[in-house]
């Protein structure tokens, strides 16, 4: 994630993952028991995965991800990344 509190950049570990897919859902002014219905996740597992759960099966945390529009980048560490609110590169860490 972004050092100013922006919800979209690179991610470390499995809570700024879960706090960015929670904002993004926030967002979009979606409810769990929404993103549950259209992706047939559980509200439990979106909850736990939301919250940071490191053991939050890949799978259904993909699949999450793309219920909510959302997409994983890989790309070596320390590559220039577009900043999505300016449009400029920056540098990860």
């Amino acid at each position: 994630m972004t050092e100013d509190g922006g919800i979209y950049g690179p991610v470390q570990t499995a809570e700024e993952l879960g706090r960015s897919a929670r904002a993004h859902r926030k967002q979009r002014r979606l409810t769990l028991e929404t993103v549950s219905g259209l992706g047939n996740l559980s509200t439990r597992f979106l909850s736990e995965f939301e919250r940071g759960k490191e053991t939050a099966e890949i799978g259904k945390v993909l699949k999450a991800l793309r219920t909510l529009g959302l997409e994983v980048i890989i790309q070596p560490r320390g590559r220039a990344t577009p900043d999505y609110r300016t449009g400029k590169s920056r540098k990860t860490r």
